[in-house]
């Protein structure tokens, strides 16, 4: 795979002959991969070929992003990721180009790699995008260009999750979750939702409305959660109180957040009888004068998140809204999406030692390998398993049992369950 290159290449590199041969026979679901970012470069520089740009400007913006897609993107600060995506969304604002690319990317995925191995790179793909309107098209037309490709494939091989960007209006955002749930509801192949976009942008407390239509509707629920370091706790609690079924990245999600929210925190010497109890330590925060977390890694926690705990609290005890009521007296291991060359490239993750996938290994708690964006980093399915097996300091040095196991929780994750 040429196009392989960096952290994922290094281990690839590294492995022995019956290593890489195990891995490309492991099932694995692809459950994290964006449509505009998977794009294979000889895909995207055929579109720049027959690209009629509009202004001058346009020219420059579009060959400067071609010249990093080449050369290999260095990533400084998360504005070196969102500035390329103009020119992709140029580049693919047709519904000729549309068509182009959703094949190019999951046969990229789901058909022979073409480098001497007979297995694809995933089992199983459930592609991502937002719903984008054009002067060629409308949102709904995108969806079903998008749609009618991914059927070509069998069901139990492609779906898609119509993505939802931070920075809509709440107008946009109620047409993209209505035309999800419109196109579930005509027997299309939509899966779930996802909320993604500049993890700087946005107010998501007034997002949960709408998510709990989505999860309504019988939809997954995966969402970009705390990703960099701006990433507030009330941003991160708006996105938990819909109780998602997924959560991408989840890079510095706060031991106070898993302590609320995540069953495989400990609470030694504890026993609770709400969310609440278990964070706080109380069974009555509300007339406690003086509450603490005592029971957290960290003594002190900002006024903000026990506001935003409160409000959960009172939100999921109410009588008035019986899902989330009852899956809160459930354990909940939302499973999360980890893209390791995405994270170590993009350095959210200062290396694979530092890296947050630790901590999950650690607990057993629910993960998916994904690529994210293949094209901007360099990578691929057997790449990112790859940085699994191969041993430190190019990979995790996991045993092909633990692989297995990884593979197996990311089949198991899948919103539309593969067959086994």
């Amino acid at each position: 795979m040429s196009e392989i290159a960096g952290p994922a290449a290094a281990a690839l590199a590294s492995l022995c002959p019956n290593d890489l041969i195990f891995l490309q026979a492991l099932p694995k679901a692809e459950l994290h991969a964006h449509l505009n970012g998977s794009i294979p470069i000889r895909t995207i520089l055929e579109l720049a070929q027959q690209y009629s740009p509009s202004t001058a400007a346009q020219t420059t913006e579009v060959a400067d992003t071609l010249e990093k897609l080449r050369s290999g993107v260095v990533f400084n600060q998360i504005d070196d990721f969102f500035s390329l995506m103009p020119a992709i969304y140029a580049l693919t604002s047709t519904p000729e180009a549309v068509t182009t690319v959703t094949r190019a990317v999951l046969q990229s995925f789901l058909n022979p790699t073409g480098d001497g191995a007979e297995s694809p790179q995933c089992t199983y793909l459930e592609l991502r995008t937002t719903p984008r309107a054009t002067t060629h098209m409308t949102r709904e037309r995108y969806l079903t260009i998008v749609l009618d490709e991914i059927e070509m494939y069998p069901a139990i091989q492609a779906a898609l999750i119509v993505s939802v960007d931070r920075r809509m209006s709440d107008l946009d955002l109620e047409e993209c979750v209505s035309l999800a749930i419109e196109m579930k509801n005509r027997g299309r192949r939509v899966v779930g939702v996802d909320v993604c976009g500049d993890p700087r942008r946005g107010n998501m407390q007034s997002f949960t409305r709408h998510l709990s239509r989505v999860k309504g509707a019988g939809l997954g629920l995966t969402v970009h959660i705390a990703e960099c370091t701006e990433n507030t706790t009330e941003d991160s609690l708006a996105l938990l109180s819909c109780r998602p079924d997924r959560l991408g990245h989840a890079t510095f999600l706060s031991d106070e957040l898993k302590a609320v929210f995540f069953e495989d925190v400990s609470q030694s010497g504890t026993e609770c009888g709400s969310l609440f109890e278990c964070a706080t330590g109380t069974t009555n925060p509300y007339t406690t004068a003086g509450w603490t977390f005592q029971n957290l890694k960290e003594a002190k926690v900002q006024m903000s998140f026990l506001a935003y705990a409160k409000k959960f609290y009172e939100k999921i005890a109410s009588k008035d809204i019986e899902e989330n009521n009852a899956r809160a007296n459930r354990h909940y291991k939302p499973c999360i999406e980890i893209c390791l060359s995405s994270n170590l490239l993009g350095k959210t993750a200062a290396s694979l030692d530092a890296h947050h996938i630790h901590y999950y290994l650690k607990n057993d708690h629910p993960i998916v390998i994904c690529t994210d964006d293949t094209l901007p980093f360099r990578t691929s399915c057997l790449g990112e398993y790859s940085l699994l097996l191969a041993q430190p300091p190019l990979g995790l040095g996991l045993s092909r049992g633990d692989v297995a196991r990884v593979a197996r929780m990311g089949l198991d994750a899948a919103f539309l369950r593969p067959c086994d």
